[in-house]
């Protein structure tokens, strides 16, 4: 199925602001959340926002809108040709054809002032392990990440310092060079100078004629209060560098979650199991539940079973598209008494007596389930 348009997924006019490119996505996400929408209309929903998602991350970069306005989407897909040389698909048709395409697909990069082909640098991805408490309530992080820097040996040039780059003679500074067959003009990559339209005779011993050298970065990083798992954060022009003056990709936080010792999250709900004694149970009584944010009573009745949730609201975690955080789940398990002396378990059979004494009224549970199975094999 061809793509929508993106101003059309978004609901703006092609002269559309960030602001308002910001403020449509927005309320597109809050509408088909998968959070939000659950039942026979989730398939849809979750398609309508990543539909929304990807449009916006497409028109909110000036990069990618301006490629996605000149050339539509063909200018911002990079199995179109568009992410660098030797891309297969429509890109190496274009590469190969380029006369005659290449003002179409871009043969991959653009040409600045008719020289070699820009091409705009790869997308970086780095995975970032934080806690549930600082997923709840967000921190500002620094992280450590290898980038390419010029080269102060030779200052960017490549060229051994007293040397300098000479223009290619196979390309004449192009970074392409022209076959003709027929009525075809094929155009491919220079072969000598390898696009870059320039023939470094002495390179640089530090960078090997690279320009540049690899180095470590340290970046800001701000993790936004109700993160979760999977998500992530943007950070603009710190992917890899471009190619022959080209802008740089982009980095892509992309957020882990450690396991938590107490607590499950679930959206923006956290679930936790509550161990309790057998006598608190049965006499009931006032217990003391871990929340992310300090302590909270609950107030179990007398009788209450295993496996009972008592729900606090407003104990979870507010998303950061949530409006409202989510409700702690807490799960009372019943501890069944261990390492027993003589006189406890002497008292424990006179209790249990006591019970059978009393009939079924003190296992109410018991006597249900005895009559299914009853039921089950009459």
């Amino acid at each position: 199925m061809a793509k929508r348009d993106y101003y059309n997924v978004l609901g703006v006019a092609r002269n559309a602001s960030e602001e308002e490119i910001k403020k449509a996505y927005r309320k597109l996400a809050m509408k088909h959340h998968p959070d939000r929408n659950q039942g026979d209309g989730a398939k849809k929903a979750e398609d309508e926002f990543k539909e929304a998602k990807e449009a916006y991350e497409m028109l909110s970069d000036p990069q990618k809108r301006a490629a996605y306005d000149q050339f539509g989407h063909a200018g911002v897909d990079p199995n179109m040709g568009r992410g660098g040389p030797g891309a297969d698909g429509f890109g190496g048709f274009a590469e190969a054809f380029g006369d005659i395409f290449g003002d179409i697909f871009g043969a991959g990069g653009q040409r600045r002032g008719g020289g070699a082909q820009v091409y705009r640098g790869s997308d970086l991805s780095y995975a970032m392990e934080i806690t549930l408490e600082e997923a709840a309530n967000g921190k500002e992080s620094q992280i450590r990440i290898p980038t390419w820097d010029n080269c102060e040996t030779c200052d960017g040039s490549g060229a051994k310092p007293g040397t300098t780059p000479k223009v290619c003679a196979t390309c004449s500074g192009s970074g392409q060079v022209t076959m003709r067959q027929g009525f075809f003009s094929i155009q491919q990559t220079c072969p000598h100078c390898r696009g870059s339209g320039k023939i470094i005779p002495e390179p640089c011993m530090t960078c090997h004629g690279q320009g540049k050298v690899k180095k470590n970065k340290t970046l800001e990083v701000r993790i936004p209060a109700g993160i979760n798992e999977g998500m992530r954060i943007r950070s603009a022009g710190n992917g890899e560098p471009g190619t022959n003056g080209g802008p740089p990709g982009d980095l892509y936080i992309e957020i882990r979650i450690k396991p938590h010792e107490i607590f499950e999250r679930d959206g923006d709900d956290l679930h936790c199991s509550v161990p309790v004694s057998l006598t608190t149970v049965a006499l009931g009584g006032t217990i003391e539940v871990p929340t992310l944010n300090g302590k909270a009573e609950i107030e179990l009745p007398e009788g209450t079973q295993h496996g009972k949730t008592f729900r606090l609201r407003g104990k979870g975690i507010k998303g950061v598209r949530s409006s409202y955080p989510g409700d702690l789940y807490c799960h009372v398990s019943v501890e069944t008494p261990v390492k027993l002396t003589e006189h406890q378990r002497k008292l424990l059979k006179e209790l249990d007596e006591s019970f059978r004494k009393g009939g079924d009224k003190h296992s109410p549970t018991s006597k249900s389930w005895s009559d299914r199975v009853k039921d089950l094999f009459k």
